[in-house]
């Protein structure tokens, strides 16, 4: 083989995202239901289970949903025209490394206008900003500092090919997550929210990962619809903060009817990013599951 032939590598996620569930896949797996035919993820992010889940099942149909319009774009320019994107993206290399600093504010300070120079801007932006964070100001403008790379990997080939064969036959569009109770319906539907977890501690609020915050009012929401894709028998997961607030909203009969209140279940988290250093390192989560979840 030569040096510039491709080579395979497994799909998996192609941003870095902050929450990312990659490195808990090994302690969700037992409770992913065994058979299902339409997968939904209405809170997209880094996509880590989907990447599984559609390695272990090759015939799945997915559906991926998330309301930042930026990420979105991103899967589908890496789905539709990968070749195009793996092309802009060695430019963003090539420029980084004369002079990463300037290049990296001048990108994120600039408009582009076609959808490809989009994708190839935010994919950029998260190798090289501080910790792969997605991080908009009240004008939905990105605004995270550069991080401190000193060569960063913006453009994997290899990767990117992956991914964009694994995503071929994925619905993606931009929709808020409630919209899944229009699609959802039966138990032949898996549904997993990764929704923003709701803040611990007054440093670890990064539920604004995009112009719209996600506050109680909306766990809340969130939860009814949880409640209503499980009254359906929808098989339906839920990752959230371990905190006193989310225990007892899907703990409470006041949401679910009691025979269907879900299961929650501890996992054990990294946490990387917390403006006190002191404060990262193993945390528990809540991994939330319908009842039906393996039948």
């Amino acid at each position: 083989m030569s040096a510039s032939a491709p080579s395979f590598v497994l799909p998996r996620p192609f941003l870095k995202w902050a929450g990312g569930k990659t490195r808990l896949i090994g302690q969700y797996q037992p409770y992913f239901p065994k058979k299902f035919k339409t997968y939904y993820e209405p809170f997209l992010g880094g996509g880590a289970v989907f990447f599984y889940l559609a390695q272990q099942h090759p015939s799945l149909q997915a559906v991926l949903t998330d309301i930042n319009p930026e990420l979105i774009n991103a899967y589908c320019c890496v789905r539709d025209q990968v070749e195009e994107l793996i092309l802009l993206l060695f430019e963003h290399q090539s420029e980084h490394s004369k002079d990463n600093k300037e290049y990296y504010y001048s990108v994120r300070s600039r408009t582009y206008k076609t959808d490809l120079e989009k994708a190839a801007r935010l994919i950029y932006l998260n190798r090289t900003c501080y910790n792969g964070l997605y991080r908009e100001n009240s004008k939905g403008e990105f605004n995270v500092p550069i991080g401190r790379y000193k060569n960063p990997n913006i453009c994997q080939p290899d990767l990117l090919r992956s991914v964009s064969s694994l995503l071929a036959p994925a619905q993606i569009e931009v929709r808020k997550f409630d919209r899944v109770l229009d699609f959802a319906t039966s138990g032949e539907d898996f549904v997993y929210f990764d929704p923003p977890y709701y803040p611990i501690s007054s440093t670890s609020d990064f539920t604004a990962y995009s112009r719209e915050n996600f506050k109680q009012a909306e766990q809340i929401q969130l939860r009814d619809v949880f409640a209503e894709l499980a009254e359906r028998g929808v098989k339906v997961m839920l990752s959230n903060s371990n905190c006193d607030f989310i225990e007892k909203i899907y703990s409470d009969s006041e949401g679910f009817k009691r025979e269907r209140i879900p299961k929650l279940i501890e996992i054990s988290a990294s946490r990387g990013i917390n403006s006190n250093s002191c404060k990262r390192g193993k945390v528990k989560e809540l991994l939330i599951c319908s009842l039906s979840i393996n039948t």
